[in-house]
């Protein structure tokens, strides 16, 4: 006998999930909160429906139809958050444009993405001139601006507060399959074009709930509440901002769009609107706390999720004793992105600060409907006792189905049945995950595998370290030897110290003595990616002759 099916009643209603059902809870429960755009603007809940009704009037009548692809070209805004609903609820795709990419990166992935109709701020208009003559599949294109005239040779159908004001709100979205595209957008990788992933709406559905129960369910995790402040300091352009953006307008939460990252204005607004909940990359984090604004500010009462790259231990430390609640997730582009959290107990959450550290700086463990495991270079599972290394693969219902228009790639990715992140992990007993670093990032020296995660790790302790990257840089003897990059936060800082400071890592058993770098270059800063992670390929096309 197969599984049971029973048919429903011919007047039953199928009910696709589609991201206009979570815009119904947009203001349900708390429609006088607000959403703030830089202490610019502000718009309660009440006024965000109709703003998304409105949006979708003029999108429509522009002659954005289901199917096409509307790209955004934005810092973090209301406007922002208003087209991650108006878009897909039209039918359409969101292009969420990655504007810290290069020209011709930009360009190609609005052609490859086949964008018809481009939204873009004033800050992206000398952009956009360039790329606009060779993107001819471009129907027409809204201007984004916080002030001023314009002056310019886009040829803008309007500008986005006039059009929305002018415009009789469209308050029926239509129904379609759940299984449609509801965004896209680009990940880098080594080597190669940008490669496109998608998301459809059930995905999105799905994650967004799931985030607002794992998130504000769980006593150890109680990350986002109705009640929460949530301001994201990853842009919206990346992974949906993980997805939070979704998850806190169906809560109702208070809500603050900073525009372009300042570190002392992002300071300013966590401490005027007493903002409860954010999100960033370790490098984001380190820039707050050594800004001239955060110098005598106690962040008691503000937690912060780190994600994108490992948390070194030295930044978690610093954090903490600036009052920042700190806990770590992990994801990607293809998968988002949640796929664990930090999940302490009543009685971890009551160690002392070192001992805590310990399950802070982990990657956490899988949320709700995640099926996480490692895998040996064969495809074998692994045990989940803390000291088998494995690929990371991974199974749930909002992972990318493939990258667009690239057919090998895609089946690279889903190697096996599962998505293959290309990152090399343990997994303990009590099923926290340890990262251990990218498959192209393990330092092969000597025949053994070191991680420069560790090793960054290890490095970051030293109090006279403000930022650390270590690469593995070819030699003819070993293969490979570890370099470090430092950043100083003390001048008298020197190669000395550091190696007498990994030496009592050594003598603990920790690190093996030829895990000591060869060389430490100290810089003024470490290159970043476009979404503000270490940037290692740069790393080692820089430093690794």
């Amino acid at each position: 006998m197969g599984v049971k099916l029973i048919p429903p009643a011919q007047a039953a209603q199928h009910f696709p999930l589609l991201i206009k059902q979570l815009f119904l809870s947009a203001g349900r429960y708390q429609p006088d909160n607000q959403i703030v755009y830089r202490d610019q603007q502000s718009f309660s809940y009440r006024q965000f429906r109709l703003r998304v009704q409105q949006l979708a009037a003029v999108l429509r009548a522009a002659g954005v139809k289901e199917g096409d692809t509307v790209a955004v070209m934005d810092w973090d805004s209301h406007r922002y958050l208003e087209c991650y609903f108006a878009v897909p609820m039209l039918g359409a795709v969101l292009h969420h444009v990655n504007i810290r990419l290069s020209p011709e990166q930009i360009h190609y992935t609005m052609a490859h993405a086949e964008d018809r109709f481009v939204l873009v701020h004033d800050d992206f208009i000398p952009i956009a001139q360039a790329l606009l003559p060779r993107l001819p599949m471009v129907q027409a294109c809204i201007r984004l601006s916080d002030s001023g005239d314009y002056q310019g040779d886009v040829a803008f159908i309007g500008e986005y507060e006039q059009l929305l004001a002018a415009a009789e709100p469209l308050t029926e979205f239509p129904d379609f399959s759940e299984d449609a595209i509801a965004t896209t957008f680009y990940t880098t990788g080594t080597t190669g074009n940008p490669k496109g992933v998608f998301f459809s709406h059930r995905q999105l559905v799905l994650h967004t709930l799931n985030m607002v129960g794992t998130l504000g369910a769980y006593n150890g995790i109680d990350l986002l509440r109705s009640e929460s402040v949530y301001m994201p300091i990853t842009p919206m352009f990346h992974v949906h901002a993980w997805g939070t953006p979704y998850a806190a307008t169906v809560l109702n939460c208070k809500q603050i769009y900073p525009g372009r990252y300042e570190p002392n204005m992002l300071v300013d607004l966590v401490v005027r609107h007493q903002v409860t909940v954010s999100h960033c990359v370790p490098t984001i984090l380190q820039m707050l706390l050594s800004c001239e604004r955060c110098k005598d500010i106690d962040f008691k009462g503000w937690k912060v999720l780190i994600g994108g790259s490992a948390l070194p231990r030295g930044l978690a430390r610093a954090a903490m004793e600036r009052g920042i609640d700190i806990s770590s997730a992990y994801g990607m582009s293809e998968t988002c992105p949640l796929l664990t959290v930090t999940h302490l107990t009543k009685e971890q959450r009551e160690l002392p600060l070192e001992q805590q550290l310990d399950y802070r700086i982990l990657t956490g463990k899988p949320v709700n409907l995640v099926d996480l495991q490692i895998a040996s270079p064969i495809g074998d599972l692994l045990e989940h006792d803390g000291e088998q290394l494995g690929e990371i693969v991974v199974h749930c219902p909002w992972l990318t189905q493939g990258y667009y228009k690239e057919e090998s790639k895609s089946e690279e990715l889903w190697a096996n049945g599962w998505l293959h992140t290309g990152d090399v992990a343990s997994i303990h007993a009590d099923g926290f995950i340890e990262i251990k670093d990218r498959l192209k990032d393990v330092i092969k020296t000597g025949g053994e595998w070191l991680s420069s995660l560790e090793l960054e790790n290890f490095i970051s302790q030293h109090t006279g370290v403000a930022a650390v990257a270590v690469v593995g840089v070819a030699d003819s003897k070993w293969g490979e030897r570890p370099l470090a990059l430092v950043v100083k936060s003390d001048d008298t800082l020197d190669d000395a110290a550091l190696r007498s400071h990994l030496q009592t890592f050594v003598a603990q058993g920790k690190l093996s003595k030829w895990g000591i770098p060869d060389h430490f270059e100290f810089v003024a800063d470490i290159p970043k990616t476009s979404v503000g992670k270490i940037n290692k390929k740069q790393i080692r096309e820089l430093f690794g002759h």
